[in-house]
């Protein structure tokens, strides 16, 4: 089933920060932020074992434990089991995410495509998340920035592991859907190159925002909408530098970024309009994309992405960006096409 056919909104909530992404967040404002998502209308919850090492699967399902199943959709991630034995944090080797989520819990993770530890990892999920099905789930970070050298090695245990065991969760109606969840296009380029098996769609991590989307658009978005999947882009401010963050894509933001950063945030305050604005509303402009999923660990953010979403952008302001080339001219744009 394509994933716009599943979805609730344009919006999502992108669950990273709750397992305590880069800060040690205290157990109520993690809570409060989850119940601001759903009180600000948002009925989609995505997250993964690897956040925290099942905190934020816990600190989610303890908030919508108590709301109505039937509302709203999950999409949780397979590829890493979560062990009740206990681990040094600072000895973990996670590629470029070394110290994302060191504030997590120090419960051993395991990386493993096989298709028992996708059952198992489905199953661990559920208990976590307090609910009796998943609908969406994403074979997690079987790319580079993970695996560097050994991603494709990786990907083949997927290819005979995950992807034949989420295909058949998918047809027995256990999951609604199933595909990728990375922050590289290659892997989603090399699952759509395979006769089989058939994903759904995608969650693309990073790589179709206002500052990266070029290698997006080559490949990946038209073979996605050909095929009629879709795309779920996660991090649409690309790691919180879109909008004034020191780090892009785990690492502090380069002069040459700051640079293109500034003359975009000058376009949009010259036009009266909000970096998040032009952050969500561009990615959503793609015709492959169903939703955004912009992470958020403070209560007040889901109101300002809300807004965001909501605001009005002139015409005028997107043909400024093309004009000057901060948009890549294959990309659409809101009202200019």
């Amino acid at each position: 089933m394509a994933l716009k056919d599943i979805l609730r909104g344009q919006l999502g909530f992108g669950a990273a920060p709750l397992g305590n992404m880069f800060r040690d967040i205290p157990e109520a404002e993690a809570r409060a932020t989850v119940e601001a998502a759903w009180h600000d209308g948002i009925r989609y919850y995505d997250n993964a074992p690897f956040y925290g090492a099942g905190l934020a699967e816990i600190r989610m399902g303890e908030v919508l434990a108590g709301k109505p199943r039937n509302e709203f959709v999950i999409s949780t991630k397979v590829g890493r089991v979560i062990l009740d034995e206990i681990e040094d944090v600072s000895a973990r080797d996670l590629g470029e995410k070394g110290e994302v989520f060191k504030y997590g819990r120090p419960n051993k993770i395991v990386n493993d495509y096989s298709e028992d530890a996708t059952y198992r990892s489905i199953e661990d999920s559920l208990k976590r998340l307090k609910v009796d099905h998943i609908d969406i789930a994403f074979v997690h970070d079987v790319a580079q920035d993970f695996y560097g050298d050994e991603w494709l090695a990786r990907f083949e245990e997927a290819r005979k592991g995950a992807f034949r065991a989420l295909d058949r969760m998918r047809d027995e109606g256990v999951i609604k859907a199933w595909g990728l969840g990375v922050n590289r296009v290659e892997p989603i380029e090399l699952l759509l190159a395979l006769e089989e098996p058939r994903p759904d769609g995608f969650l693309l991590a990073g790589r179709y925002t206002l500052l990266d989307h070029d290698h997006a658009l080559q490949r990946v978005m038209p073979l996605v909408q050909q095929r009629g999947l879709g795309i779920v882009v996660g991090g649409p401010y690309s790691s919180g530098a879109l909008v004034g963050g020191p780090n892009f894509e785990y690492a502090p933001v380069t002069p040459a970024m700051n640079a293109r950063i500034a003359e975009i945030k000058a376009i949009t305050d010259r036009h009266g309009i909000s970096m998040k604005a032009a952050g969500l509303q561009f990615a959503l402009a793609h015709p492959a994309v169903a939703a955004v999923i912009p992470g958020a660990s403070r209560p007040e953010r889901i109101a300002e992405d809300g807004a965001a979403l909501r605001e009005t952008i002139p015409a005028a302001f997107w043909a400024e960006l093309r004009e000057r080339n901060l948009v890549n001219p294959a990309a659409p744009l809101p009202s200019v096409g």
